[in-house]
């Protein structure tokens, strides 16, 4: 489709983070990294809804790199699916960024902020790199980018707690053997088709059943599982998350696993598709480990003495609501994943962001720390007591709306779990993250401040105003569905009707 004078548009996503981040380096430590990272942030967003706009009213974008047609070029495609992606991250980073810089100063050495920020955007720069690229070998590329970046990010957490170390370090053994597992599952249908553009991988599958191209696809759905923290391959987030600094722990809790979602449901629908004989196979598992990680995450979610680390544990049991939705295999299954993708999100940055706020102002996130919140933080109380809610499910909050569609979309499909089942265990998992997140409330508003804690006040301005963006936007998109449900529901049906995904044939 062309663009109309904006034909080098598809591309400003990944080319201005990239082109910005080493100049950041190259800045005094302080606020000029900070204010030129958050600039390139809302520019980028800007960029993004203008994409998201474009292929909402005139279809998918097609971008030929150095204009090298596909499949010999490598192409970047734009449907309503990515879109929707690439706009959810910019929109994360837009907010994430501003509220970045008092935490950063507290838990980040001065001299190490330039350093900090290049790898924020390089980070920002891979994950939108994964979602927009029609190329498979670049997916890697890109993951690989992201992931580099964000072991350093954890690893910057050793200020407050050398426990970060070990976790990144953790974090990179098992990212180097999601991304090992990937590539080779890439290098297996490179050899059995020769081409690594997704459409012509779709092209060049179709027929196709034997060994070397059943297993490429046993490992890029394992290299793809590891990367998005889905039980039992899970085992490097918790810990990644509880060490970050607060600032990554909110972008990358409401970024990266998402990215991965999106990355998972391009390979199994665009590149090999309902055709493919293991997609079948593929399906039903997901229906026991998303059920398995609801369960399991959740109920070792209500023992965490962390709040931070309590939260890690919600983010895996909440991939197994998205992993459900997936393994319906249908339209509704599809959307209902995709609104939960944007939605948890929503929810899951405002909730560290909280955490963050706490962390800035009293110095530890145990439980503990949170009693009688309420009384001395009231609007950050307010803030994690409304995403909290969310999290569980409570109306007026998007929670429900991720958790209504995927039980309706489980009493429209036929699997080999009966639908009622289904229902009724999305909501008991439901009652387990009513119990965890019951449990901070009640330290916030029952408990009695810690006696002899000194006074606190909130945190400061920036971070509020950057937190509640999140908290008010679970709520507006609560009475605003038409957006969300309306693009994600085109883009599942654009990801299954055709088989092929970016909106039409090869």
């Amino acid at each position: 489709m062309a663009l109309d004078g904006l034909e080098q548009l598809p591309v400003l996503p990944v080319v201005i983070p990239l082109v910005s981040a080493p100049l950041a380096l190259l800045m005094k430590p302080g606020r000029a990294p900070w204010a030129w990272a958050t600039l390139v942030s809302w520019v980028t967003f800007v960029i993004t809804l203008l994409l998201l706009e474009t292929v909402w009213n005139n279809g998918p974008i097609e971008y030929a790199m150095g204009g090298w047609a596909a499949p010999l070029g490598i192409t970047y495609y734009i449907d309503l699916a990515n879109a929707l992606v690439l706009m959810l991250v910019a929109a994360v980073a837009a907010v994430v960024f501003p509220y970045a810089y008092y935490s950063v100063e507290a838990e980040i050495d001065r001299r190490q902020t330039p350093a900090f920020y290049t790898a924020l955007l390089i980070c920002f720069t891979g994950l939108m790199g994964v979602t927009i690229t029609g190329d498979a070998f670049n997916v890697f590329v890109f993951l690989e980018i992201s992931s580099l970046s964000t072991y350093a990010l954890v690893a910057m957490g050793a200020r407050n707690d050398r426990r970060a170390l070990t976790a990144s370090f953790n974090y990179l053994v098992m990212g180097t053997i999601g991304a090992t597992f990937f590539v080779i599952g890439l290098g297996l249908l490179y050899q059995a088709t020769g081409t690594l553009n997704m459409l012509d991988l779709h092209a060049q599958l179709q027929g196709q059943s034997n060994k070397m191209v059943e297993a490429g696809f046993a490992f890029i759905v394992t290299g793809i599982g590891l990367k998005l923290a889905m039980v039992p391959l899970h085992l490097w987030l918790p810990n990644a998350y509880c060490y970050a600094p607060s600032a990554v722990s909110s972008f990358l809790a409401a970024t990266a696993t998402k990215v991965s979602i999106y990355v998972m449901l391009r390979f199994l629908f665009t590149v090999f598709g309902f055709e493919f004989a293991f997609i079948e196979v593929a399906l039903n598992a997901f229906i026991v480990l998303g059920i398995v990680g609801m369960f399991y995450a959740s109920f070792v979610a209500v023992f965490r003495d962390n709040v931070k680390q309590m939260l890690a544990y919600s983010s895996i049991a909440q991939i197994g609501y998205m992993l459900l939705g997936i393994s319906f295999g249908t339209v509704d299954g599809v959307t209902a994943a995709l609104v939960h993708v944007f939605n948890h999100a929503l929810m899951k940055a405002a909730l560290f962001m909280g955490v963050g706020c706490v962390m800035l102002q009293i110095g530890s996130c145990s439980f503990a720390s949170f009693n009688g919140l309420a009384r001395r933080m009231p609007w950050t109380t307010g803030a994690l007591i409304l995403s909290g809610l969310s999290l569980v499910g409570v109306p007026p909050t998007v929670g429900f709306i991720s958790k209504w569609k995927l039980m309706e979309a489980a009493f429209q499909t036929a699997t080999f779990i009966p639908p009622l089942l289904i229902v009724l265990l999305i909501g008991a998992s439901s009652l387990l993250a009513a119990i965890y997140v019951g449990r901070l409330i009640y330290a916030m508003v029952l408990q009695p401040v810690p006696e002899g804690a000194p006074a606190v006040k909130e945190a400061p301005h920036l971070m509020r105003i950057a937190m509640w963006i999140m908290v008010l936007a679970n709520i507006y998109f609560f009475f605003q569905t038409d957006i969300t449900v309306g693009v994600a529901t085109e883009a599942a049906r654009q990801l299954l009707d055709t088989g092929l995904g970016f909106g039409g044939a090869y």
